[in-house]
Parts: C-alpha cells; structure tokens; sequence
C-alpha cells in the first residue's frame, strides 16, 4: 500500500514518530504541496491520502482513481468533497476531539494573561520600570480575582467541558450558554468552543456584545469567523469588554489592517492551541488507527 501526507508542516516538526503509519505500507511526507497539479503527481498509484489543510476536491480524485481513503488529520473536513468522495467509494476518515487537553489548558492561559496581566508586567520588569519606583509596590495594572466570578461557555462539547472543570477549580461558577443562554451572556467571562456553521458564523456581533456585562472578558480559542472582529475592537476600545484572548482570527494569517491588532487589552495567538507534541503525536496515531481499521473492514471515525 502507498500512503501519502501531502502536508505535514504544521503537524511535523521534526519530532513526530510515523512508525503506525509506516507499518502500514509504503509512506512519503511532504511538507507542504503548491497546487492540484503537484498533488495529483504526487498521489500517483497511492490507495491512500493523508492531509492536515490541503483541500481535496473532484479534480485530485477523479484524477486518482486508486485512491481509497483520506485521513484528514484534524477534527474538520470541510476541505473534502464528501459527494465525491461518497461517488467514488473513498473512504474518509477524521480525527475527532485530539485536542480537548491542550485547548481547553490554551483557553484559560489566554484568560490568566488578561487576568494576571502577566505579558505586561514581565515587560514592565525586563525595560527596567519597576527599578523607578520608591519602595518595593509596584501596582499599575489591575490584576483580577477569578474566584467567585461567573464564566458562560458557549459549545457544551468535550473542549466546553474540560474548560468549565478547570474554571470550578479556579473557584468560577459555570453557565452553559445551551441550556441558559442569559446567564452565560451576561457571564463575567465569555468563552467560545462551538464548531462554526452558516447560522453562527458573525455571532458575536455588535448586538451580543451589547448584551455581554460590562467590563467582561471574551475568549476565543474556536473559530475566528465567529466574531465580528470591528464589533470586538469597538467593544474593547470603549471599556465594553475589559478584555479579549483568542488564538483563531477570521483570516489566518491576519490581514495587517484586522482591528484586533492594534484594539487594546487583547492577546493573540496565532493557532497553536492544538501543538503540544503529545496532541501532534496523538492526531498521527489516530490517523494510523482509522487507516488500520479501515484496512480490516472497520469504520473507526468513519465520516463517508
């Protein structure tokens, strides 16, 4: 059997171990591929595809008639054309819930930086402003208490739930915006884990926000397509929100005029929630396991 990954540049840097998949047949990697035409080159005779972003529509199967599986190594596959996929008899096959650990410890860093104003005191300390003030206090930021304060999760999911376990333990009351969504709106800290669709892309409009109590934190470590980003730096710029963390943008990498980079109280990553290597190691695994079970006449996450 050949196996193929056409882009394992996010998932792979150079500390992954591939013996599962190489168990498995023949496997060549490729760190990123430019366009339909290298990929269907590079797909010649292989009865199986494994991708991270890389889209594989109509053009790379019909063009790959030995194509028997796609291993999306991720949760999503909206890159693939599921129709053509079924009218072909291509297995597909995805990676759900590897991440819920590293998100869900990412969502509440983000929420602890806004908090604890960590980044700035740190800068604060290294440019040397702390060496000007007389005596040892040294107050200028406002470090919030999460005890007793209120958290609404929006996406009740695996990520939903580790999130709103550590936030108990952080002495937070939990409410989920599904079964209240009042209370979780009006929640001193807000936080999104719902996958993204037609009917929620733009939620978290100008009207939400408006709904939201004032001075509360917005956390984001979904999809940036949920978020009106002018509403959330408006937001941000007059005090309504105190504060904003997220690791997903609605354009990735973000445009240079996106107004969350220059809105203040906000901190940004850039999509790596997912990254630790026991997630990254775990996500190959997985994709070892669907492509194994598949082999054996098994549907281990099974999607077409």
């Amino acid at each position: 059997m050949k196996i193929v990954f056409l882009d394992h540049e996010v998932i792979d840097r150079g500390d992954i171990d591939w013996s599962r998949v190489e168990a498995l047949g023949e496997l060549k990697i490729y760190k990123q591929t430019a366009s339909d035409e290298e990929a269907i080159e590079r797909l010649a005779g292989a009865d199986a595809v494994m991708i991270d972003e890389y889209a594989i529509g109509r053009p790379i199967m019909e063009a790959c008639p030995d194509l028997k599986f796609i291993g999306p190594a991720a949760t999503g596959y909206n890159h693939i054309d599921l129709d053509c996929a079924r009218q072909h008899g291509i297995a597909v096959c995805n990676v759900p819930a590897y991440s819920t650990e590293a998100v869900a410890q990412h969502t509440i860093a983000l929420l602890l930086m806004l908090t604890n104003q960590i980044g700035g005191f740190d800068r604060d300390l290294h440019s040397g402003r702390w060496n000007t003030q007389v005596g040892t206090a040294y107050t200028p930021r406002p470090i919030q208490l999460l005890d007793g304060k209120s958290i609404g999760i929006i996406g009740y999911g695996n990520i939903g739930r580790k999130v709103a376990e550590i936030a108990r333990a952080l002495g937070m009351s939990v409410h989920i915006y599904s079964r209240d969504p009042e209370a979780a709106i009006r929640s001193d800290v807000v936080s999104l884990h719902c996958p993204l669709t037609d009917e929620n892309r733009g939620m978290i409009d100008k009207a939400f926000l408006g709904k939201m109590k004032d001075g509360a934190i917005l956390i984001n470590t979904a999809r940036g397509a949920l978020l009106d980003e002018d509403a959330a730096a408006q937001a941000l710029a007059s005090g309504k929100l105190s504060g904003l963390g997220a690791d997903v943008l609605s354009s990735e990498p973000p445009e240079a005029d996106n107004p969350l980079l220059s809105a203040p109280n906000c901190v940004l990553t850039p999509h790596i929630a997912f990254t630790p290597l026991e997630i990254r190691q775990r996500v190959i695994d997985i994709c070892a396991d669907n492509l194994k079970s598949f082999l054996e006449g098994g549907d281990l996450n099974r999607i077409v």
